[in-house]
This record gives C-alpha cells, structure tokens and sequence, in this order.
C-alpha cells in the first residue's frame, strides 16, 4: 500500500477477504467490508446476523456488526477517515461502489488486485500442500475415470458431470467448482455445458473439474484437472495423431516453467508445438491461469505476460486443441514453480485411456 500510495484497503466478497481474515462474505444486499488503513487497524464490518459465522481474530482485525436499523455505508465511510485513495475489492458490488462514491466523494477508488494479487501468487509451503492434497484428491477421480470405473457409454453428459461433482465432494473437497462433461463434437467448446446428450461408444469425452478444500482457518483451497478417454472402440487416427501432438506441447509445457521464465514462455512452448503440428488455429486459448483460493487468479500463462515466475507461483498447464464439428481435447495439471525445477502436483496419468463401458 505504500509503495502504490495507497491509504486504505477494503475487501467485501471474493477470495480476498477469506484469504485475509478467515471470513467468507456471503454475496448479500447486506455489506461485509474489511476496512484496512495503511497506518493503522483493520476492521471488519459485519451485518449483526451474520456475527455467529466469524471467527473472531483479535490480533488481526477488530469487529464492527451493524444492525440492521444502522446505516453501513455511514459506518465505512466513518471508519475511512480522510484516506484520498482506496482500493476496493474488484468483486464488490458496484452499488456499494457508487454508494461509497458518494459519502466519499473526495476518495479515489482504484481495484484491490493491484495488491492483493501479488501477494495472493506466490504461495508459501503451506499452501503449496494444501493444493498438493486438493490435486492429488481429484487425480483419485481421474484414475477412475481412466480404469473405466465411472460408467460413461449410455449416460448423459449432465449424469456423469453430477457423479463427478459427488466424488469431489466424497474425496475431502467442501464444494465442487465445475465438471465439464463434454462428449464427441460438444468438447470443442472449451467450457460446454453438460447437458442431455448422451455418450455413445467411439467417441472421446473430455472431463475437466475441479472444487474447493476449506481449511480450519476458514480459507479454500482449489483443485482443477482436465484429461480425456476415449470409450468403446480403438481411436480414430486423427484423433490418436492429435492427441499425441497435445501430449507432448504439455509436457514441453510443464518442463518450461522454470523460476525466472517469463509466463508468456510457457504458453510458447506449448503453442509452438501444436503450430508446427498444424493445429494452430484449433488452439483458441491461454496455457493456463494462476491458482489458489480463487480457480483463476494471478499469474496468467499467455503471450503477453512478461512477468517472470517466481518460487512459489502455482497454475495450470492445459493446452488444448479443438475442431468445431468434430471434437477437442484439452490436458491440464496444476504446477508449481520452485527453485528446484517445475513440481507438477497433478500425477494422473497423460496417456489417452481408452474405457470400454
């Protein structure tokens, strides 16, 4: 905050606030705000009925519940002092914003994630295992997947997408985040909605999903894997020769995420392999984004971002290759970079797994 001369910090809903005090906002008409000044105390303010649901952290932030007869922007506005420049939650309602605007006119209002995202990025060995233990819960999932134990053939997308979602659930997550389910032609949609179709024999299926472990402090953590199989019958060539291409951009991929590369150095070397291949135009979005308490958060893997990694930094790896009509195929880890070298926390296997029920 100094160094961006910035005199208050305020953070409603979003990852930001459990990330800082434990507390997980509920997105209601009702404000939550963690006021931070840059010299002095935090408080949080909090609707008086949702009190029962903080736990209290003394030593980080005093509270202030507002009833409901009270006026919370008044008590924000009061608690921001003379501060001339804040930076709110870039989650926060923007009726709250104008609100704040105009009990605060004298204030300038800039986003949050100018600072807490840098912060957020670099992840310390804690979290690393907590995403460690998060990614290897739903690699269990995958190794189902692929062994043929969750029936796919004759069920509909939607069917297998809520079997997912209740084994993320049973493997220690708190809440599911997604699970793409998308069969044949529907998974050159890189985010299809699993729907009534149903899945035939010889065709692939991409499934990609992911949730949320909470810990005791109150703070999630994400899991995000993608891997595809191909049910009942030997794979078509092309999608065979494809899938090799992609196998072997991803794994350039994760071996290029060295601490001091540029992120936009990994998304090349994935990118160039899928264009040397002929697959370039199929390729229609970044390698990957940042991950923790948010599923996408700081750093984003894509030409562009010349920011170098640093220890600490987590994100997916998940090229992909897609054509309209006919299918797609994406394979996604989760990876930290470490001074050690790239530490991929996703060990399911890469080999596209052929089931036949």
């Amino acid at each position: 905050m100094t160094q961006q001369g910035v005199d208050l910090l305020l953070l409603s809903v979003g990852a930001d606030l459990p990330y800082f005090c434990g507390y997980e906002a509920m997105p209601l008409e009702r404000i939550t705000m963690l006021v931070v000044p840059r010299d002095d105390a935090a408080t949080l303010v909090v609707p008086e009925l949702e009190m029962a649901r903080v736990t209290p952290y003394s030593e980080i932030f005093a509270l202030r519940p507002w009833a409901e007869s009270e006026d919370p922007i008044a008590i924000i506005a009061e608690l921001m002092g003379k501060a001339t420049s804040a930076a709110l939650g870039d989650q926060t309602w923007s009726g709250f914003l104008v609100d704040l605007m105009t009990a605060k006119p004298n204030t300038n209002f800039r986003r949050a994630s100018t600072i807490t995202s840098a912060i957020r990025a670099v992840k310390d060995a804690e979290e690393i295992e907590r995403l460690r233990t998060a990614s290897r819960a739903v690699d269990t999932i995958a190794g189902r997947l692929q062994r043929g134990e969750i029936p796919l053939i004759g069920k509909t997308e939607a069917e297998v997408s809520a079997e997912l979602g209740r084994q993320i659930l049973a493997e220690g997550h708190d809440r599911v985040n997604f699970a793409i389910v998308a069969a044949g032609e529907n998974a050159a949609s890189p985010h299809h909605h699993a729907g009534s179709r149903k899945i035939a024999a010889g065709e692939a299926v991409l499934c990609d999903f992911g949730g949320t472990m909470i810990g005791s402090d109150g703070v999630g953590y994400c899991s995000d894997l993608t891997r595809c199989v191909w049910v009942g019958a030997t794979p078509d060539r092309d999608y065979l020769e494809a899938y090799a291409v992609l196998h072997e951009a991803q794994a350039a991929a994760v071996k290029s995420a060295l601490v001091g590369t540029p992120a936009q150095a990994v998304d090349q070397a994935a990118r160039q392999r899928i264009t040397a291949a002929g697959f370039g135009s199929y390729f229609i979005h970044r390698t990957g984004h940042g991950i923790g308490v948010e599923a996408h958060e700081d750093p984003y893997i894509i030409e562009g971002n010349q920011e170098p990694l640093v220890s600490g930094n987590a994100f997916s790896v998940e090229p992909g290759i897609y054509l309209p009509g006919c299918w797609g195929m994406r394979i996604e880890d989760i990876v930290v970079a470490t001074d050690g070298g790239p530490d991929p926390l996703n060990l399911a296997d890469h080999h596209l797994a052929v089931v036949e029920a």
